[in-house]
């Protein structure tokens, strides 16, 4: 018996942009730009094949080049990056699509291989857990224990703030219809709000409000930039990936997102990635369009939307090996199993050769609610 899905396929309209659809592409690192961080022609029709989505939110982006912890993801820092994402969103609009660029600096998750030498940067000199082993398929990264890094003085603060700031006036030049700040996934916003990466005593650290202070400030700075309603925010409460912790997290994002509904971004992502109480704890505290995102499929998805739970539905690993899958949500056909060992990897397999529904394999379909497997490059993106 086929679900209702009606609730999926209505509009929405976030600030000056209107969506045609409630499902979202999550934002994932797929690792197919230019060493230098400049977008592809790979890149251009990745986005443009999925553009049926009502909105797509590109993999991290790096603010400066301190913030890259990839190899061959994308930046938006300079000229050539930024006109590598004008030629994306340009294909994207051209379909009729909508687009949000994501801003990710990783902070300690770096390594001076990737930084010319420099150590990372974080709130405070805490190493990752040198054990770790986040990623099992492929992930370009240099294949050793993360280093120390360095803390950021006061002034240094401001200047990554600033960066933050410049990337939103980038992307906005670039043709985005918005920005989301990645202050999830154990990433440099989640560590200056997490109890045991941010160990500061100034104004950056201490209390909720103090560990609060550098997300709030980098969003009322790109805000000023641009508008309030260009810029997002992703949030993963109480999850421990990339060895983050918070002694009281729930206290930490009721704080942090009370503090964004004053602020009428244009919509909260949320990951609660088996938490339990993220969605019902905070969604009733934030004033504005939400996505939920983490493990949904088109059931799941159709009645969080008519439920009124959620507004858009953010779909990770169904995305990559379907390009048409708001098309298949909507008519109910069978969804493409994506190929794990080429997520990461740098050519056009697995990546821009998947078969709209018309051109796939029989063999390699499975049922709109088989749930996500577990290893996912949202964890990146």
């Amino acid at each position: 018996m086929n679900v209702d899905v009606d609730a999926l396929f209505q509009p929405l309209q976030l600030g000056r942009t209107r969506l045609k659809n409630r499902l979202a592409m999550a934002p994932m690192t797929r690792q197919r730009s230019t060493l230098d961080g400049v977008p592809t022609d790979l890149n251009v029709e990745y986005y443009r094949q999925r553009a049926s989505a009502g909105l797509l939110v590109s993999e991290g982006l790096y603010p400066s080049a301190m913030g890259r912890g990839y190899l061959f993801t994308p930046g938006l820092h300079n000229d050539a990056q930024q006109a590598g994402w004008k030629r994306v969103t340009d294909a994207v609009h051209g379909e009729g699509g909508a687009i949000f660029g994501q801003i990710m600096h990783v902070g300690r998750l770096s390594d001076p291989l990737m930084l010319d030498g420099e150590q990372p940067i974080a709130p405070s000199a805490v190493q990752p857990d040198p054990t770790a082993r986040q990623y099992t398929i492929n992930c370009p990264r240099p294949k050793r224990p993360y280093p120390t890094p360095r803390a950021l003085t006061h002034a240094e603060v401001l200047g990554v703030i600033d960066d933050f700031r410049d990337c939103a006036v980038r992307a906005q030049q670039a043709g985005f219809d918005g920005v989301e700040i990645h202050a999830a996934s154990g990433y440099l916003p989640m560590q200056f709000l997490s109890t045991n990466t941010n160990l500061r005593s100034d104004a950056w650290g201490g209390s909720v409000e103090k560990r609060c202070a550098f997300l709030l400030a980098c969003v009322d700075a790109m805000i000023a930039a641009t508008r309030r309603d260009f810029v997002a925010v992703k949030f993963s409460p109480g999850w421990s990936f990339h060895n983050v912790f918070d002694d009281d997290p729930v206290a930490t994002y009721r704080y942090a997102v009370r503090e964004l509904s004053k602020r009428g971004i244009a919509y909260l992502q949320l990951g609660d990635y088996g938490i339990g109480w993220v969605y019902e704890t905070l969604r009733p505290l934030f004033d504005g369009p939400a996505m939920f995102v983490a493990g949904f499929t088109q059931p799941t998805a159709a009645a969080t939307v008519r439920e009124g739970r959620a507004d858009l539905i953010g779909i990770g690993q169904a995305y990559i090996s379907n390009p048409d899958l708001a098309e298949r949500f909507r008519d109910h056909q069978m969804l493409t199993r994506p190929q794990l060992e080429t997520y990461y990897t740098q050519g056009a397999e697995g990546y821009t050769d998947y078969p709209r529904f018309a051109g796939s394999d029989p063999e390699k379909l499975q049922s709109l609610d088989t749930v996500p497997i577990p290893i996912s490059p949202t964890t990146t993106g």
